[in-house]
């Protein structure tokens, strides 16, 4: 049996019942043979489950002082086993966090909207070592497999069909990884990328010159992360991600991604090329929002637009209204050295 390791912290009522509807989930999903068909490979390690539900932040800073004193947050009402999905929102939402971050820094604005909205929401924290704080730094191929056994927990306890699949930068990396190359797609009927390093990023033509240099992205690796470095233009893991074809069957397909990205240039390479995919580009739907990669899930329009791609039939067009170009760099440089 898959175990996954929780940070269990206080919440609202009915935290014991929840964690016993978990367990006879995991169970579940081991008799029922939901959990995922491929074979957990060498050095996989479970996901973090975080469960105290935790306030909006207004950026990425405010998450991350948050989580100083409150390790185990998650965005407000996330991680509810209990939840049943109903008849206008029948397919829970997973939420995928990026490269250095978690469930809570990357999600606390955007998953209590869902939520608002109507949506049984959840997050996991991948692709961190033991004991850590700051998650989506490992091997995305691992990570790839722990969303994968969260999805089977998350189907088993709502009862659940489907999923929906929504990534922030890496976190759109992971989850389509999933999909495409674990045999996800049976399990997902709408993936969303936000700010997706779909074709990896050159990093103002640094990614180029490094990967000229003999030993350059080995020590990338060491100084930044390995999933930093498996995200470089034409690195192994993106070629393999790719291969074959962007998209597979069965699955929707829907990229958000904005013209100033700070991360991922050029731009064009956000978007998916495959059959089925939509690609949408904040400045196309609102020319005065020039938010980029690190505000991208703190933006209100983007929360909007994501809203649209996961229930067009009934979310309320998007409101847009000026971003200042640059907006969100301060707090996250701020918040990535405290």
């Amino acid at each position: 049996m898959k175990r996954f390791r929780r940070r269990v912290g206080r919440r609202s009522g009915g935290r014991a019942c929840r964690l016993l509807t978990v367990a006879v989930a995991l169970a579940g999903s081991v008799l029922l043979g939901t959990t995922t068909g491929a074979a957990q490979p060498p050095g996989y390690l479970p996901p973090e489950v975080p469960t105290e539900w935790a306030p909006p932040q207004p950026d990425h800073l405010g998450a991350v002082l948050y989580m100083k004193d409150h390790p185990a947050a998650v965005p407000w009402g996330a991680n509810d086993f209990g939840c049943v999905p109903d008849a206008a929102h029948p397919r829970p939402v997973i939420l995928a966090h990026g490269t250095d971050a978690s469930a809570y820094t990357d999600w606390s604005a955007i998953g209590p909207r869902l939520v608002d909205a109507g949506f049984c929401v959840f997050a996991l924290n991948y692709g961190g070592k033991p004991g850590a704080t700051s998650f989506g730094t490992e091997d995305i191929v691992l990570s790839a497999h722990q969303l994968a056994g969260f999805v089977s927990e998350v189907r088993t306890a709502t009862g659940a069909d489907r999923v929906d699949l929504v990534g922030f930068s890496q976190g759109a990396n992971v989850t389509r990884y999933y999909i495409n190359k674990l045999g996800g797609a049976p399990a997902v009927g709408t993936w969303v990328g936000l700010a997706s390093p779909s074709y990896g990023g050159v990093m103002y033509g640094l990614v180029p010159v490094a990967q000229q240099i003999p030993g350059a992205l080995a020590l990338a690796e060491k100084v930044i992360s390995v999933a930093a470095v498996q995200q470089a233009q034409g690195s192994p893991f993106m070629l393999a991600l790719n291969a074959g074809g962007d998209t597979v069957p069965g699955v929707r397909y829907v990229t958000i991604g904005s013209r100033v990205d700070e991360m991922i240039q050029p731009s064009d390479n956000m978007a998916l090329r495959g059959p089925g995919a939509e690609n949408i580009l904040i400045q196309d739907r609102c020319p005065a929002d020039l938010t980029g990669h690190f505000h991208m899930v703190y933006d209100p329009f983007v929360a909007q637009l994501l809203l649209e791609a996961l229930d067009p039939q009934q979310a309320p067009s998007p409101v847009c209204l000026p971003v200042a170009l640059g907006t969100g760099i301060p707090q996250v440089v701020i918040g990535g050295n405290i």
